[in-house]
């Protein structure tokens, strides 16, 4: 059986694209060149022996005369440095209609449907925010009112936060759906409706990231449609069934952190996941293609969003260890690649994603051909590796 296993390590660029500035980014920005050097080196010799280190000057990876994999440098050809733009492109799909963004927040026109529609009475904020601090500031009105705390950021998406103590999680969901449609019915261009739940623990107002949900505009067409429909298995890790609303996807499970990410991506390289159980068909016979793709999105939504370059780098050098398993348990038929979305630079102004290119890892143990590629245009030239892979 040919699988290819990708694994996306969300926002880790490595520098800036040319049209930075156009996305309100500086030259400078550069996730993992900062990341390395405000924590005097990283520590990932599995990515370092593949390669990593020949695609920049990152502290403490070194530059090894006989890597392991193939890299390269990927630059983004959609309009855009979110994380569903970066991996519809992975997959294939380039977006030339760059998302909406709402930097005085959502018109007046669609809050009123929106409140009509869920019943909620009204909203909260309403303004672009870091969700973190947005939360804080109004968990108190919030339990005053009852009133659902909706944010923007400089990303294209449409973000509910609530205390599911006080608003039932299922709830949540709804009302998101609802946004969804509201945003699809009136052409509003957004990429994603994001359910933000969250409870007080030790008195503080803490994000529920396993119970995060994103309700993403549903894409033409990508890669995994084109598996899914040959009959080969597509298993989406985390938040991928999400990036996609399901589209192309056979077999899906969400994660609540990176290490639960990585654990069952290893069983699935293993074979030892229970697809049965996370199906979306029950009792299907599938052909023997096969692609388990990944999203480890710590790094992003934990580390890089809340400006923490040293959390960054223990969730960077997490995932490394678990680089040789994951190799060690690939059969021959097996390709691995290993990439990012965009950049979010924790050691930069602001807490919103910047505009990078992104690393490419690929491997596979029969593999003759290592070394550094250099700079490509695209991410679907990832998209092209694995069709060409699995054909």
């Amino acid at each position: 059986m040919s699988r290819a296993i990708v694994m996306v390590i969300d926002s880790m660029g490595i520098g800036a694209m040319d049209d930075c500035r156009d996305f309100g980014d500086i030259p400078e920005c550069n996730t993992l060149a900062h990341v390395a050097k405000h924590n005097n080196g990283l520590k990932i010799p599995n990515m370092e022996q593949m390669g990593l280190g020949l695609l920049g000057d990152f502290e403490g990876i070194k530059k090894v005369q006989s890597p392991t994999a193939q890299v390269a440098t990927l630059v983004e050809k959609s309009k855009g440095k979110d994380t569903t733009t970066g991996h519809w492109e992975i997959m294939g799909l380039v977006s030339d209609r760059p998302f909406s963004t709402f930097p005085d927040g959502f018109d007046n026109e669609l809050i009123t449907k929106f409140i009509d529609q869920t019943g909620c009475g009204g909203v909260l904020a309403n303004i672009p925010a870091s969700g973190t601090a947005i939360i804080e500031q109004l968990n108190e009105e919030h339990h005053l009112t009852k009133f659902p705390i909706v944010y923007t950021s400089a990303d294209s998406v449409f973000q509910i936060a609530l205390d599911t103590d006080l608003i039932p999680l299922e709830t949540l969901y709804d009302w998101c759906k609802i946004a969804r449609k509201l945003l699809d019915d009136g052409d509003y261009n957004v990429a994603r409706v994001i359910a933000r739940p969250y409870k007080i623990i030790d008195g503080k107002p803490t994000r529920i990231s396993k119970d995060r949900r994103d309700f993403s505009m549903v894409p033409k067409h990508t890669l995994l449609d084109d598996i899914k429909n040959q009959g080969g298995k597509v298993i989406a890790i985390g938040k991928i069934e999400d990036i996609f609303s399901k589209a192309g996807i056979t077999h899906a499970v969400h994660t609540g952190s990176n290490k639960e990410g990585l654990e069952l991506t290893l069983k699935a390289v293993k074979e030892e996941l229970a697809l049965e159980d996370i199906a979306y068909q029950k009792g299907l016979e599938y052909k023997d293609k096969q692609i388990i793709f990944t999203n480890l999105v710590d790094t992003d939504m934990l580390y890089g969003h809340r400006n923490d370059p040293t959390g960054y780098a223990k969730a960077i050098e997490e995932i490394d260890t678990y680089i040789k398993p994951i190799t060690d348990a690939m059969q021959e038929d097996d390709l691995l690649i290993i990439t990012a979305d965009h950049g979010c630079d924790p050691c930069v102004d602001g807490t919103d994603h910047t505009r990078e290119k992104v690393p490419v890892i690929i491997y596979s143990h029969n593999s003759t051909k290592t070394g550094n590629l250099g700079e490509i245009s695209g991410f679907d030239y990832i998209a092209n590796a694995i069709k060409n892979w699995l054909s």
